[in-house]
């Protein structure tokens, strides 16, 4: 059950102190955790192995966010978002300070079916921080909008119309390379996990039970193929 993990997961993260569940509403109505379908000795497995691994990956990720980029904040804050409606996904962002935070949906968590999975995906959101990816996405959305405003401009376009292109621009300028981000962020997560002694590759395999977004046109994720050859040739590297 999604309320029984949210529960259970909060007790351990309070008991390990490695990691902290984030402000959000009430645990899952009885028709989310039906769907949810966890047992409580599921959820209680997937609380462990999530406080498991995040003590494991966070040291060996700060380490090698030191040593990669000395001049960034690398003491990873680890939450969890509450919310029980929120769908699979982590994600990585910076509070106020600058601080790194890796966030994990309850929903992610009771997805993971093993270790080796968790890991890869908590060292691939810690590689977007060590390569900087927030803020080279948001230099790309700056020039993609002042490129495209700019021409609006110039062709003679209202003051809606110099907007509206920059909107485009920043959203165009925003994906350039965002795939190319997540392979970056897949081949020193491998590295990552691999250090932490977890199967990066076995990890990464959990690409196989996701969607596969395919190669679309500005889309913000590459083929899960090309994902996993990436995750191989960081390994074999």
């Amino acid at each position: 059950m999604i309320a029984r993990l949210l529960v259970t997961l909060a007790a351990a993260l309070a008991l390990a102190g490695c990691a902290s569940t984030g402000p959000g509403p009430a645990p899952a109505s009885p028709r989310q955790v039906e769907r949810a379908g966890m047992t409580e000795a599921e959820a209680e497995t997937a609380a462990r192995r999530f406080v498991s691994v995040v003590r494991t990956v966070e040291p060996v990720a700060e380490r090698e966010c030191r040593a990669r980029a000395p001049g960034l904040n690398c003491d990873y804050l680890i939450v969890v978002d509450d919310r029980p409606d929120q769908p699979a996904n982590a994600f990585q962002s910076r509070d106020s300070s600058g601080r790194p935070v890796i966030a994990f949906t309850l929903a992610l968590i009771a997805d993971i079916v093993n270790a080796d999975e968790l890991a890869f995906v908590m060292s691939h959101e810690a590689a977007h921080h060590i390569r900087n990816h927030l803020d080279r996405q948001r230099m790309n959305a700056t020039a993609g909008a002042q490129l495209l405003g700019g021409l609006a401009s110039i062709a003679g376009a209202g003051m809606a119309g110099v907007e509206l292109a920059a909107q485009i621009g920043a959203t165009v300028g925003a994906r350039s390379y965002s795939k190319e981000f997540e392979l970056e962020a897949d081949a020193l997560g491998a590295r990552i996990a691999q250090a932490a002694g977890y199967d990066a590759l076995r990890g990464a395999l959990y690409f196989s039970r996701i969607a596969d977004p395919g190669d679309q046109f500005l889309g913000t994720h590459p083929p899960n193929a090309d994902r996993l050859d990436t995750v191989r040739r960081a390994l074999e590297g």
